[in-house]
């Protein structure tokens, strides 16, 4: 049997928090225990851990605001002590409708190593931000590309975790930010993902997302994730997960050639893999150009025919003598032209050097054009076919 207990992560959400746990609580099949975080609120009414204590809801409190992450984990941290296997997630500032609850259940109870997550019915939603549209679907691309693995709202705040994933797995962020390691995290550590459909409103949300200051966490963090998913270092695994085995593929050479091609052939993928393999190819790794990219395309689970085929465009000489120029005009504000013995033997370490500080240039360059050219030509063509 699987428990699921239900958490709500507040910042004086006062107008919205009693009209939603009336709302959960009409949903007594399925939440057997509601528990608020109160992350550091001001100005609560006197009664309201009173009523809460009528609804039969259990209030943790933070004295000061620690931010969302750090209000789960507080969350986690008291489950964790009752022996819970798994807790749902959700904000109490009414974009989520209590009614989903059930699914949540039904997702835990079908695979109970799974995250599940609430995906949100933006096409039927008023007034939804383009901001979170657009976070969203950045959000997807950075997390296909540290995990591997499509989800189609890795910013949703619906979610249903693994408790035993907390006591286990070390996490570093307490903002917004956390639940983008968490979701990383879990994925890395063999949890599998579930998603189910969710109604969202943003009539009276009110949001505490400081753009500023959480666009700039959010990344650090998936720089740190992408360093890390480059390290030939395992992961915890706390659920056993099929590994693709390329040498058993190997004896099957068309079978194999299939899925090299079919690996992450959406535009984004085909697209991340082009400018993955295009970054790489400019910069000056000689000799080791293809070792490297198909390196990073294994860790990344990228596509390794396009990440391979599209380094072919910046093959020497074309490429490192575009670098080297820039690098010389960085280095002495005039472009080289003095192409003797003396200036490309003698003084083949200058030449390197301007080598590699033109490639930190042109590398992000050639890289957003490749993304941008392979994304849209997959496009067309996929809604061609479609």
């Amino acid at each position: 049997i699987c428990y699921a207990f239900i958490v709500y992560v507040t910042l004086n959400a006062v107008k919205t928090i009693e009209k939603t746990l009336v709302s959960v609580m009409e949903q007594k099949d399925f939440a057997m225990e509601v528990i608020m975080v109160d992350d550091g609120s001001t100005g609560l009414p006197a009664d309201f851990e009173a009523e809460l204590a009528k609804l039969q809801v259990k209030l943790i409190r933070h004295e000061r605001n620690r931010g969302k992450g750090a209000a789960i984990r507080t969350a986690a941290a008291a489950l964790s002590a009752d022996e819970v296997t798994h807790m749902i997630v959700m904000d109490a500032d009414g974009q989520h409708d209590p009614a989903d609850l059930p699914r949540f259940i039904a997702a835990i109870e079908a695979d109970p190593d799974s995250v599940v997550i609430g995906c949100r019915d933006f096409e039927h939603a008023q007034n939804v931000p383009g901001s979170s549209k657009f976070g969203r679907e950045f959000s997807n691309f950075w997390c296909k590309l540290e995990t591997g693995i499509s989800c189609s709202d890795t910013q949703s705040g619906f979610r249903a975790y693994p408790v035993r994933a907390f006591r286990e797995l070390k996490f570093f962020c307490s903002r917004y930010n956390f639940e983008t390691e968490v979701l990383v995290k879990l994925l890395w550590s063999g949890f599998r993902l579930a998603e189910v459909p969710v109604g969202v409103s943003y009539d009276k949300r009110v949001t505490h997302f400081k753009p500023g200051l959480d666009n700039f966490l959010l990344s650090v963090l998936h720089t740190a994730l992408i360093t890390r998913r480059l390290l030939p270092i395992p992961y915890k695994k706390l659920v056993k997960s099929r590994k693709t085995n390329y040498w058993k593929q190997l004896a099957h050479p068309v079978r194999f050639i299939k899925y090299l091609l079919a690996e992450n052939a959406d535009p984004v993928g085909l697209a991340a893999s082009a400018a993955v393999g295009t970054f790489l190819a400019v910069l000056p790794l000689v000799g080791v150009h293809m070792a490297v990219i198909l390196y990073c395309c294994i860790r990344l689970k990228l596509n390794k025919v396009m990440a391979l085929a599209i380094q072919n465009l910046f093959m020497p000489p074309l490429s490192p003598f575009l670098c080297i120029e820039l690098g010389y005009f960085l280095r002495h504000g005039r472009w080289w032209t003095e192409f003797t013995l003396q200036t490309c033997l003698a003084e083949m370490h200058h030449r390197l050097w301007e080598w590699l500080l033109g490639s930190l240039v042109l590398a992000p360059v050639f890289a957003a054009i490749a993304w941008f050219a392979v994304w849209s030509l997959a496009t067309v063509i996929q809604r061609k076919r479609t």
